[in-house]
């Protein structure tokens, strides 16, 4: 392919990526002017959500992004910027005031005026725009920063994953609790503890006990109480969340790990014995195992594995 051809072709993906910016933010969320490289090769995908004036970006460059030119008129919003691989350095080289918030980082901040931004390759990360009226008074000047994996931002960033797949469905009452939520958990974040015996904020402690329970499913330790230590709330209160979606923490953790052993029988190659399933998604032993699997599916692992396979 030429290379005329080539840049036509990630123009268009450019053009394609502004266009959906415009329609989901319009005019309150406008787009920074980025450089000719950024622009010829633009390999960024993007999901994006409005929450009344609350703007939440997930961004995954393969790319580098890297602004320049004209920065425009004084803002008055806070941003968040959670960086969960790559870098995010804010303001230029002659800038006195440039952070690099690097991977398993944020950075929360009042911003009076816009500055430059620059990512590195294969940067992903969360951008949240929030407005000042309600947290200036709190932050002041303050430049926020620590781990992306504390309790308050592990309840922040579930919280807006279920944004971004809810909002589509929401009704205005559901729209103003997701953006009281948004505002309470930012709160928390730059306060560095959260009010765990809030109700506001039990659907994001369940989803956020989900979510680190998903990337410990293997893990022979994983249990309520390891959840609760992680998210620094007590095992009764996370046990309360759970119970107001009408489920348990055990029960929850067993259904995933037994969709996660119903999906390995169907492996078209690799595939685990019964009891090395057993094992692998701590059962207690293969007879456990093929009773709840049987249980849960209505036939035994080696049952549902033929099935499929015929």
């Amino acid at each position: 392919m030429k290379s005329t051809e080539v840049n036509k072709h990630v123009s268009q993906a450019f053009d394609a990526f502004r266009r959906g910016w415009e329609k989901e933010f319009g005019a309150g969320v406008p787009l920074p002017t980025f450089s000719p490289a950024t622009i010829g090769d633009f390999r960024v995908r993007n999901r994006a959500t409005r929450v009344d004036d609350v703007a939440i970006t997930d961004l995954h460059g393969t790319s580098a992004i890297r602004t320049e030119g004209p920065l425009g008129g004084p803002e008055d919003v806070v941003r968040l910027y959670v960086v969960q691989r790559g870098a995010w350095t804010l303001g230029g080289p002659h800038d006195s005031g440039e952070r690099t918030v690097a991977a398993g980082q944020f950075l929360l901040k009042h911003v009076g005026r816009p500055s430059h931004f620059e990512t590195v390759p294969d940067t992903r990360a969360k951008v949240l725009v929030l407005p000042a009226a309600i947290l200036k008074p709190l932050l002041g000047n303050r430049v926020i920063t620590g781990r992306a994996d504390t309790a308050e931002m592990r309840l922040l960033t579930a919280h807006t994953n279920m944004v971004h797949t809810t909002m589509p469905d929401l009704a205005p009452a559901g729209v103003r609790a997701a953006h009281s939520t948004l505002i309470e958990l930012t709160k928390a974040v730059a306060r560095r503890r959260f009010d765990d015996a809030e109700p506001l904020l039990t659907p994001a402690l369940a989803q956020a006990a989900k979510e680190l329970a998903e990337s410990r499913l293997a893990d022979p330790d994983l249990s309520a109480a390891m959840l609760a230590r992680e998210l620094n709330v007590s095992v009764r209160t996370l046990q309360r969340a759970f119970t107001a979606a009408g489920e348990t923490v055990i029960s929850y953790i067993r259904q995933r790990r037994l969709e996660e052993a119903r999906l390995a029988l169907t492996a078209p190659s690799g595939r685990l014995s019964v009891s090395e399933l057993a094992a692998h998604w701590q059962f207690a032993d293969s007879s456990h195992f093929i009773r709840t699997f049987k249980k849960h599916y209505g036939r035994t692992p080696t049952e549902y594995a033929r099935s499929t396979a015929d």
